[in-house]
């Protein structure tokens, strides 16, 4: 996509980077789409972080109680 964009830009008097991002901008996915695809891929990594803790019977993570015995 930036490959044919570059091999078809034609230089004129002064560079039209902006013009260049905006079209490439507007070429890109929807912005719902990245974020739907974010959000459920932020889910599927919660998940297997929970299983895996599950699994390995971490428990808690905050540091458990210490059992002292004073004499």
């Amino acid at each position: 996509m930036i490959r044919a964009e570059v091999e078809t830009w034609k230089p004129r008097r002064g560079p039209e980077w902006s013009d260049l991002m905006i079209r490439l901008a507007a070429a890109g996915p929807s912005p719902w789409v990245v974020y739907s695809t974010a959000s459920a891929a932020l889910v599927v990594i919660l998940f297997a972080a929970f299983l895996l803790g599950s699994w390995l019977q971490i428990g808690a993570l905050a540091p458990q109680p210490v059992q002292v015995h004073l004499p």
